[in-house]
C-alpha cells in the first residue's frame, strides 16, 4: 500500500491584529475616484467602510476597501478588508466574483481581486451567524458557488486543533507560480492521458501548494507542487526520474497516482490514497465541482495567497516570503507587518 503523501501545506493556512496599506485599483481608460473616508478606528474594532458598493466589474475594481495608513507588500497592495456589516460584505463580493470572471479586467488586477475574494470566505468559515446573513444578501447567482466555498473551507477547518496553531512560521519560500494557462494545460493534458479530471488536479495543486506558490517541505517530508513523499515519487510508474518540483512532470504524476488508488472507479478513494481523511477528500471535490459547474472560477483560485493558520492569527506570506529554518511568528511580523489581518478581517 502506497504511503499517505503528507498533510497538505495549505491546510496550515487559518488571524492577528495589525493594521495592514491602502490600494486602490485601476482601470487604464478610468479616472482613479477619491476613496471614501474611513471613520477612525478604535483599538480592536473593524474598519469602517462604504455603506454600499457597485457591483459592475469596474466598479468593484474601483472600490475594493482601504484605509489609511495600513502597510502595504512590495507590490503595493494590503491585507485585504472585510466589511463589518453583511449586506456590505455580500455586494462586495458579488462585485468581486463577477469582476475575477469579466474579460473587461485588466489582468493588473486580478491578484487583488483574488486575495479579496479568498479573505472574505477564509473570514466567513469561522463565523457561521455571519456567513447566513452575507449568504442572504447575496445575489441568487453567488450563492451556489458561496456555498462550494464556505463548505470546502470548513472542511479543511475540521481537519485541525484550532487550540494547537503554531507560533512559529515554516521554512519556505513563497514564489510566483507558473502562469494561469500554462497550469491549466498541465491539467488538462493529465486528464486526457489519464482520465482524472483536470479540475480535480487543480483543486489538488490549489489546497497542497497554492498552484505552486510554496517552495518548501511539509512536515511529513513531502515535496514540490503537488507534494509527494520521495518514497511514492520513486515508486514504478509515478514519478518516472522527473523532477518533484517541476509543475508539469507533478502534476502527471499526480493524476497517475490518482488512478493507481482508485480513482478512475471512485475519486474520493484515490484522494484518500492521496490524503488519509475525508474531510480533504469533500474539500478538494467542492472546488473541483466549482469549477465544473464554472470554469471561469478558476480565475480567482489562482490568484489566491498563501495564508498560514497560526497561533497569533491569520497570516498572510507574500511573495518574497524566504526563510531556511522555522521562524517565530512575533519575530517575523516585526519586520513584515503586512503579514497581519487588519481588524475584522482576521478570520478567527
Amino acid at each position: 500500500m502506497a504511503p499517505l503523501l503528507h498533510r497538505p501545506l495549505l491546510l496550515a493556512l487559518g488571524s492577528a491584529g495589525l493594521l495592514a496599506a491602502s490600494l486602490l485599483l485601476r482601470l487604464p481608460s478610468e479616472a482613479t475616484p477619491t476613496p471614501a473616508r474611513s471613520a477612525a478606528i478604535g483599538p480592536g474594532a473593524p474598519p469602517a467602510l462604504p455603506a454600499s458598493l457597485p457591483t459592475s466589474p469596474a466598479a468593484a475594481l474601483l472600490a475594493l476597501p482601504t484605509l489609511a495608513g495600513l502597510p502595504t507588500a512590495p507590490d503595493g497592495r494590503h491585507y485585504p478588508l472585510v466589511p463589518a456589516d453583511p449586506a456590505t460584505t455580500a455586494n462586495l463580493l458579488a462585485g468581486v466574483e463577477q469582476a475575477l470572471r469579466s474579460s473587461a479586467t485588466a489582468a493588473a488586477d486580478l491578484p487583488a481581486l483574488g486575495h479579496q475574494q479568498q479573505v472574505i470566505y477564509r473570514r466567513l468559515a469561522h463565523r457561521l451567524q455571519q456567513a447566513e446573513a452575507v449568504r442572504a444578501a447575496l445575489p441568487e447567482r453567488w450563492r451556489p458557488v458561496f456555498d462550494r466555498h464556505i463548505r470546502a473551507r470548513r472542511e479543511f477547518l475540521a481537519m485541525h486543533d484550532p487550540s494547537r496553531r503554531p507560533t512559529n512560521l515554516p521554512a519556505w519560500r513563497i514564489l510566483q507560480p507558473e502562469a494561469p494557462d500554462n497550469l491549466l494545460r498541465y491539467y488538462r493534458e493529465a486528464a486526457a492521458a489519464t482520465g482524472i479530471p483536470w479540475q480535480v488536479l487543480a483543486a489538488v495543486n490549489l489546497v497542497e501548494s497554492g498552484m505552486g506558490r510554496i517552495d518548501g517541505v511539509s512536515v511529513a517530508d513531502a515535496h514540490g507542487p503537488m507534494q509527494f513523499l520521495p518514497s511514492t515519487w520513486a515508486e514504478p510508474g509515478i514519478g518516472k526520474g522527473g523532477d518533484i518540483r517541476d509543475p508539469r512532470t507533478a502534476i502527471h504524476a499526480a493524476a497517475r497516482y490518482l488512478v493507481r488508488r482508485g480513482g478512475l472507479q471512485d475519486i474520493r478513494k484515490g484522494l484518500w490514497g492521496y490524503n488519509n481523511s475525508d474531510h480533504y477528500g469533500r474539500a478538494v471535490l467542492e472546488y473541483a465541482a466549482l469549477l465544473k459547474e464554472d470554469p471561469s472560477a478558476y480565475r480567482g483560485l489562482y490568484h489566491w495567497e498563501i495564508h498560514f493558520a497560526a497561533a497569533t492569527g491569520d497570516l498572510w506570506l507574500p511573495v518574497g516570503y524566504n526563510q531556511s529554518r522555522p521562524v517565530a511568528v512575533t519575530t517575523w511580523l516585526q519586520a513584515t507587518p503586512v503579514g497581519a489581518p487588519p481588524p475584522g478581517s482576521s478570520g478567527y
